[in-house]
This record gives C-alpha cells, structure tokens and sequence, in this order.
C-alpha cells in the first residue's frame, strides 16, 4: 500500500503541475510544440521510470 501511495502521490503532483499551475509554461513550456501523442509518451515513460526506480530501491524492505 505504501508503493502505491507515493507513486500516486508524485504522479498527482506532476499532474497538478502541468495542468493547473504552470499556467504561463514557464516549467513545461519547452514541450509546447509536441504533438498530444508524444506527451502522453512522455508522461507514460515518466510514469515508468518513476515506478521501476521506486520499485527498485525499495525491494529489499517489500
């Protein structure tokens, strides 16, 4: 339960980020010429890495 708190948690807060608070895409404007495939892409990638890091630094106590 606890794995699947905070990758829900970073997950949420990159979200919020992207959708409600960079309103003058100063963080995320360097992706304002990408197509909405490739932002889901990324964000799906991100979503990857961010679990297999998460996962694998913490298997040992799992």
């Amino acid at each position: 339960m606890g794995a699947f708190a905070s990758i829900s948690i970073i997950l949420l807060a990159v979200i919020i980020d992207f959708f409600l608070m960079d309103v003058d895409r100063k963080r995320w404007g360097w992706m304002k010429n990408w197509s909405r495939f490739h932002k889901i892409l990324f964000f799906l990638g991100f979503i990857a890495i961010t679990s297999i890091i998460y996962i694998g630094l913490s298997l040992e106590y799992l």
